[in-house]
């Protein structure tokens, strides 16, 4: 009897994945009937197939951290290292590695911090993030949408779209926190989370996460505050974060002091805001400053402002003499007011960010360089790639214009390239005509209209 009990305890992945579903699923259901529900037991989640399907779960081809691992060689004795994992978890000796600190350049020529973090970490902060959002999807309000299931960019962009054109919108507040991971003040985060959470196991992970510190030249430091950019819990704990600092905060308000209709959409700590009264911007742009400023956050004092911008904007800011309406950028797309052909009515025209399309095409020409010796037909295997995920993000309606500019401007870049081989025969435009027509996808619209995504 007790060898046929050993012999069936053996689960296979597929089951074992339908088991934590099923137990995740339970944890979402409470979370909902209960707003008030705190979770006092919930480390049992992070057990040997929930982190072997965190594992799974990973970047691959992700940079490698501090423990100089990567996904293939961890993943050589996957059982082992997994199963050893699981044993410093639960016997509160799992102790996380700092995380690697590189920087990267920005559009605008700053350079933004990346934080590396080793695989082990990553499958632990994988396997969290999937417990934690089963509890706080529940609580997160509708119109927050960066780094949540179901949820991307286009459907921020869709929502912007329709407050603009079909709601009471006059005026937009064009917000970004500035230099928000880095300031995260851990001590705030852990009393947000233990509204929900009350498992002393889980918030004492959180706290090692926290406080792992930072790696840079060779040099450890120490982290008072902050959450680095690139691990995979981050985008969680900011949201967290954001929930209770600003979203609940503004839901608030514009039931209960707003004049006239508020609209916001946030995707991370870039948000933007609609307001049919400017008394109504003024004032919780002001009252935002100091919401903010009680969390150690400020917003950025040149990419947050308040303009006259709506169906109504170019009219009234005539008859005062002004210029056209200002225009607002928000997840890589400029937004202008303007006309519908034949002067049928108000709409907005996005286009992609000329800083955006300039970087991406600078970007593109020194990868070129790098792969100037290589077979023709890998470098358009490479552009195909490139140039795909461009028409699949930047491919919307009125931006047709802007994706024929960069296509092109990838087919000269691509011919000098090419030139510079020093071939005998230097390529003539007829030659690179079938080349471009083979490798590099024709622009077209990918996105529908924003009103007929959502009228569904």
């Amino acid at each position: 009897m007790a060898k046929r009990k050993t012999e069936h305890t053996t689960v296979t992945l597929t089951q074992s994945k339908g088991q934590t579903d099923l137990a995740l699923l339970r944890l979402h259901n409470a979370a909902k009937r209960d707003s008030h529900l705190k979770f006092n037991n919930l480390l049992h989640h992070l057990s040997i197939e929930n982190l072997t399907r965190a594992y799974y779960a990973l970047n691959r081809k992700a940079a490698i951290g501090i423990d100089e691992q990567s996904w293939e060689s961890y993943g050589e004795n996957l059982h082992g290292n997994i199963s050893a994992l699981h044993t410093l978890l639960h016997t509160h000796r799992y102790k996380p590695q700092p995380t690697k600190r590189v920087w990267i350049p920005k559009a605008q020529g700053q350079l933004r911090p990346i934080g590396i973090t080793a695989v082990e970490d990553k499958v632990v902060q994988q396997a969290l993030v999937w417990v934690l959002e089963q509890i706080y999807e529940a609580d997160f309000l509708g119109f927050s949408y960066g780094f949540r299931p179901k949820r991307n960019q286009h459907q921020a962009l869709d929502v912007v779209y329709i407050a603009l054109t079909q709601k009471k919108v006059s005026w937009v507040l064009d917000a970004d926190i500035q230099g928000f991971f880095d300031n995260i003040d851990h001590d705030w985060m852990i009393k947000f989370i233990e509204h929900r959470i009350s498992d002393k196991r889980v918030l004492s992970l959180l706290k090692k996460m926290l406080r792992a510190g930072v790696v840079e030249d060779g040099q450890w430091s120490k982290t008072r505050v902050g959450t680095p950019q690139g691990a995979v819990i981050s985008p969680l704990l900011a949201n967290i974060y954001l929930h209770y600092v600003l979203d609940l905060w503004v839901h608030q308000r514009r039931k209960r002091h707003a004049r006239g209709e508020i609209y916001i959409v946030r995707y991370a700590d870039d948000f933007v805001m609609g307001f049919q009264y400017k008394s109504d911007g003024d004032t919780l742009h002001k009252a935002l400053v100091e919401r903010l400023k009680q969390f150690g956050l400020k917003l950025h004092p040149e990419k947050t402002r308040l303009i006259e911008f709506g169906r109504f904007a170019e009219s009234n800011r005539g008859t005062r003499g002004m210029r056209k309406p200002e225009t607002f950028d928000f997840l890589g797309f400029t937004h202008l007011c303007a006309n519908k052909r034949n002067d049928k009515g108000f709409t907005v025209r996005r286009k992609t960010i000329s800083k955006r399309l300039r970087t991406r095409v600078k970007q593109i020409k020194e990868h070129l360089r790098k792969i100037n010796m290589l077979n023709v037909h890998q470098q358009g295997s490479w552009l195909r790639k490139v140039v795909h995920g461009l028409i699949n993000y930047y491919g919307i309606p009125g931006n047709n214009k802007a994706l024929a500019t960069l296509r092109t401007e990838i087919c000269c870049h691509w011919r000098k390239s090419l030139r510079r081989r020093g071939n005998k025969r230097p390529i003539n435009w007829v030659h690179m005509t079938k080349l471009i027509e083979r490798w590099i996808p024709k622009v077209r619209i990918v996105h529908p209209y924003p009103n007929q995504r959502r009228c569904v």
